[in-house]
């Protein structure tokens, strides 16, 4: 029987809630799903890359052999077998990672989230590249910091620009390789004095890494957990190498944090699916992904420089964009007076969709930059819409 109700809940949202937003990334992607749209817009790997039948046949093992355990509760800090995997994995000569200092992690969204609920009080200091990664722009958000923004040029981050907003600071938070939005990495010289940066202003640097293994050349630089394992926090994914469906990632932390992590990971969901963390490591145990990542690699290589190409063919001369040298995106600048929003408009009309940059920043957006992603767009789909975009902005001077 249904209760007929006189007096409506009135919903009392928390305050927290109420500033909650949501990601623009997420809300273009509606608008992509429909196939007339060429979508530059979304972050999303190429499903041509998954692995779906070593994916198969790692499941089919695992339940036929492990099945009890796969489907049962796990512990909170992660599969022992693919923990000490991962450990391994970051460890260099001069650096011994321990299984202890891994956790894993529901997606590396969730390491961001928990990141922010345990180094984070409202109105704490937290230094953020510009621009920087969307989403963990909106994890950190939730705990209502003061961001900072720490100077980029055409090289990534600036080290010496920290020194002017280091006092009190709680992390800084960057992407070094191929970052997520503009594609850019930084030098071995710069990864040296962000480090050492860091390390004399007493701040946690989080390393977040899901796209250092795409190096179109095949070699990824040197991980700054390994110069300063007591104070750089790693941030790893599988997403990127495997699929993003399986929602596994990692954080790699000095033990002190990392059982605040574990602790506040338990109030969130327990532990990560046991069956998942399960699946992954007997498909990378073995070295699969030695083979596998290359051809990642190789499909990426080619698409970016379709895009390249046709960028340089299509786009007016005032327009500007970086060249990446591995991972998913470019980075546009468009001429002072081009509002990326306004072109959106445009272009979605015509059946493009890119991201507009202005998101992406915590201080003083830049409303003429955008973000393309070329992974998921077949080569003539790719000289197609970049030829629509080229003239939209061109009408647009």
């Amino acid at each position: 029987m249904k209760i007929e109700n006189p007096n409506p809940i009135q919903w009392q949202f928390s305050e927290r809630a109420q500033q909650l937003q949501s990601s623009f990334i997420r809300e273009i992607l509606k608008i992509t799903q429909r196939p007339e749209i060429i979508s530059f817009a979304g972050g999303l790997p190429s499903p041509a890359t998954f692995p779906v039948e070593r994916m198969k046949a790692a499941y089919d093992k695992v339940l036929s052999e492990a099945g009890k355990v796969a489907l049962q509760y796990g512990p909170t800090d992660g599969y022992a077998p693919l923990r000490e995997w991962i450990a391994n994995s970051l460890s260099t000569e001069g650096s011994r990672i321990l299984p202890e200092q891994i956790l894993m992690t529901s997606g590396s969204q969730q390491a961001l989230d928990l990141l922010g609920k345990v180094l984070v009080d409202e109105g704490s200091r937290v230094l953020v590249e510009t621009p920087s990664y969307l989403g963990a722009l909106q994890a950190f958000s939730v705990y209502r910091p003061e961001f900072k923004s720490v100077d980029t040029d055409d090289h990534g981050l600036v080290p010496s620009s920290i020194a002017a907003v280091a006092d009190g600071a709680r992390m800084l938070y960057s992407l070094p390789n191929f970052q997520n939005p503009t594609g850019r990495s930084l030098s071995l010289e710069r990864r040296h004095e962000l480090v050492e940066t860091c390390a004399r202003f007493g701040i946690p640097l989080i390393e977040d890494d899901p796209y250092g293994a795409l190096s179109y050349k095949g070699e990824p630089m040197p991980k700054m957990v390994a110069m300063n394992p007591d104070g750089v926090i790693y941030m790893g994914s599988f997403s990127k190498v495997l699929t993003p469906g399986i929602r596994l990632g990692y954080v790699c932390a000095p033990l002190p944090l990392v059982r605040r992590l574990e602790l506040a990971k338990q109030a969130a969901d327990l532990h990560t699916a046991q069956l998942t963390q399960m699946v992954v490591h007997e498909v990378v145990k073995d070295g699969f992904l030695d083979q596998h990542i290359p051809t990642i690699r190789k499909l990426y290589g080619d698409q970016c420089q379709v895009m390249l190409d046709a960028m340089t063919e299509h786009f007016p001369s005032s327009v500007t964009w970086t060249k990446p040298e591995g991972g998913m995106f470019i980075w546009v600048t468009l001429p002072k007076g081009i509002d990326a929003m306004k072109l959106l408009d445009q272009s979605l009309a015509a059946r493009v969709a890119f991201v507009p940059g202005a998101p992406f920043y915590a201080n003083d957006p830049a409303s003429n930059t955008l973000r393309l992603s070329f992974v998921t767009v077949p080569p003539e789909r790719i000289r197609e819409g970049i030829a629509v975009l080229g003239k939209l902005i061109a009408d647009m001077l």
